[in-house]
C-alpha cells in the first residue's frame, strides 16, 4: 500500500500542486516566477470564448461517444457472441483499429480525408460526388468528422469489453427463456442487457474520461481547427503553453481541466457506479446470514 501511495504522490499529487503554483503567475517558462497574478489566469480562461468552446466540444464528444458507440458496440458484441464460421477472425478485425497507435491512425485518416483523398474519391466512384467536401477543413463538418474517426478508433474497446461481459451471462438463462417461448431479441433485451449493466457503466466511465482528456487524434487531424471548430481543452492548453509560451495561463487551464474531470468522475461514481457496489451489499449480507 505504501509504495502505491508514494507513486501516486510522485506522479499525480506533485504535478497537480506544481501546476497550481504555476497557474498564479504570469510566466513564460524561462527564469524565476516573479509576476504573481493570483486568480487572473483563471478569470481569463473562463471568460475566453475559445476555451468555452473547447469545453463544449469536450462535453459534446463525451456525450456522442456514449450515444453512438454504445448501441453499435452492443449490437456487434451480441452478434459476435453467436457461433458462426470466422467468429475469431471477426473479433480480431473489429479490435485492430484500437491497437493502432493514435499517430498512425490519425495520419492515415488525415490523408484519406483530404479534398483529393480516398474518401472523396470513393464517393465520386459510387456516384455520390455531391457529398464530397473538405472533411477536416470545413468548420460545419469538422467536429462530426473527428467524431467519426474516434468512433472507428475506439469502438473495438467497447466491443471487447462487452464480449468479456457476455461471457459471464449464464447460458441456462437463455435456455430457460427459449423454452418459455422468448425470441432471441427478447432474450437479449430481458436477460443479457440488464446483466451487462456493470460492464456498460464501467465502459461509459472510461469513455467519458477519455473524451475529456482527448488530445492526440484531434491534434493530428485538425490541430483544433478550422476556426477552433474541433479544439478541446487539451489542445487549447498545449497551444497556449508551447506555441505562445504562456505557461502560467496554460497551467490554469490544466487545473480547470483537472477540476472538471474530477467533478464529473465523482458524480459518475456517486450516481452510476455506486449502483454496482450497492448490488453487492445484499449478497454480502446474505452470505453472513447463511453462515
Amino acid at each position: 500500500m505504501a509504495p502505491a501511495l508514494l507513486l501516486f504522490a510522485i506522479f499525480v499529487v506533485v504535478p497537480v500542486v506544481q501546476a497550481a503554483r504555476f497557474s498564479v503567475f504570469r510566466w513564460n517558462g524561462l527564469g524565476p516566477m516573479e509576476n504573481f497574478v493570483g486568480l487572473q489566469n483563471y478569470v481569463m480562461a473562463l471568460s475566453d470564448q475559445i476555451f468555452q468552446r473547447s469545453v463544449t466540444n469536450n462535453l459534446t464528444i463525451a456525450i456522442l461517444s456514449i450515444a453512438i458507440q454504445l448501441p453499435i458496440g452492443l449490437l456487434v458484441a451480441l452478434l459476435l457472441n453467436r457461433k458462426f464460421p470466422g467468429q475469431t477472425a471477426m473479433r480480431v478485425i473489429v479490435f485492430v483499429p484500437y491497437v493502432l497507435a493514435e499517430v498512425v491512425a490519425g495520419v492515415i485518416w488525415k490523408l484519406l480525408l483530404q479534398p483529393q483523398g480516398g474518401v472523396n474519391a470513393f464517393l465520386e466512384t459510387i456516384g455520390l460526388d455531391s457529398f464530397a467536401k473538405a472533411w477536416v477543413g470545413d468548420p460545419s463538418v469538422a467536429l462530426w468528422t473527428v467524431m467519426g474517426v474516434l468512433t472507428w478508433k475506439y469502438l473495438g474497446l467497447a466491443i471487447v469489453l462487452l464480449l468479456a461481459g457476455l461471457q459471464g451471462v449464464p447460458e441456462e438463462l437463455h435456455e430457460a427463456a427459449s423454452i418459455d417461448g422468448a425470441s432471441w431479441w427478447q432474450s437479449q433485451r430481458k436477460i443479457t442487457i440488464p446483466l451487462l449493466g456493470p460492464t456498460i457503466r464501467t465502459w461509459a466511465f472510461l469513455s467519458m474520461i477519455g473524451s475529456l482528456q482527448l488530445f492526440d487524434m484531434v491534434w493530428i487531424l485538425t490541430r483544433g481547427g478550422p476556426d477552433n471548430a474541433t479544439t478541446t481543452m487539451a489542445t487549447y492548453l498545449i497551444r497556449q503553453g508551447t506555441e505562445r509560451s504562456q505557461y502560467g495561463y496554460a497551467s490554469a487551464v490544466a487545473i480547470i481541466l483537472f477540476v472538471i474531470s474530477f467533478i464529473l468522475a465523482g458524480l459518475f461514481q456517486a450516481f452510476v457506479l455506486n449502483r454496482d457496489a450497492g448490488d453487492d451489499k445484499p449478497k454480502q449480507r446474505r452470505k453472513k446470514v447463511s453462515r
